[in-house]
């Protein structure tokens, strides 16, 4: 956790990333803006809520990723705790689900990783007056979702009917609902003390009761049943 001094004047921003290399390269970016400034860095959810709450920012650059916690989670956190904060998702999930949750928890602005060093500062800015940056390569999916919402409801998931979740057993449900918030293998592996190997079993058998092709289907899944505004585990 680290707090910086600041100018009042200047946009303040909060970066929220569990990689030290990547907040330098923010620093980097940001540091010449004339308008903006760092007025803290964390690496966890625990720092990031605590610097949210002290520091006041106006804009938090929050990461998806946050090793054991889903930045979502933390989204949604950080959205009760500093309500005032606009915050920027910065990730590396081209996913239109991570996308539509994350604009639904409260998120003022989604920029993936790889766009950084050009959408990055235009969604800071933007975000602080109000508005909404969607990263280009993902705007194609919010037309599709308006296309399909007027040409009526998509065709039902799964083999036959609507899943049948009680099919799942009480451990393949906290999988599968880790999975659906971003988690992989490992990091499930690490937080229900399962190895690797044990986990993708589970996997396998949640998509197979389900009836689900891949880990968007399950997402997708996930958002009408509301599992990813639950900690999985608790």
């Amino acid at each position: 956790m680290i707090a910086h001094t600041s100018d009042r004047e200047r946009l303040r921003v909060l970066i929220v990333d569990d990689h030290a290399v990547v907040r330098a390269g923010m620093r980097l970016l940001l540091a010449d803006e004339k308008d903006l400034c760092i007025i803290g860095e964390a690496g966890d959810a625990e720092d990031a809520l605590h610097l949210a709450t002290t520091l006041k920012p106006d804009v938090i650059v929050l990461d998806l990723g946050l090793g054991m916690q889903s930045g979502l989670d933390v989204l949604g956190l950080l959205r009760a705790q500093a309500p005032e904060a606009r915050i920027v998702i910065l990730t590396m999930h081209d996913d239109r689900d991570y996308l539509r949750v994350a604009l639904k928890s409260g998120a003022s602005a989604y920029v993936l990783k790889q766009s950084a060093d050009t959408d990055l500062l235009a969604a800071i800015r933007r975000a602080a007056e109000g508005d909404v940056f969607v990263d280009e390569h993902l705007v194609r999916h919010l037309v599709d979702d308006l296309v399909r919402r007027e040409e009526g409801p998509a065709p039902t998931t799964g083999k036959t009917g609507e899943p049948q979740v009680e099919q799942l057993s009480e451990r393949e449900l906290q999988v599968a609902k880790l999975i659906a918030l971003g988690h992989t293998n490992r990091e499930v592996g690490r937080m229900l003390f399962l190895s690797v190997k044990t986990v993708e079993t589970y996997r396998a058998r949640v998509m197979a009761k389900l009836g689900f092709a891949g880990r968007a289907e399950l997402v997708r899944h996930a958002l009408r049943e509301g599992w990813l505004e639950e900690t999985p585990g608790r």
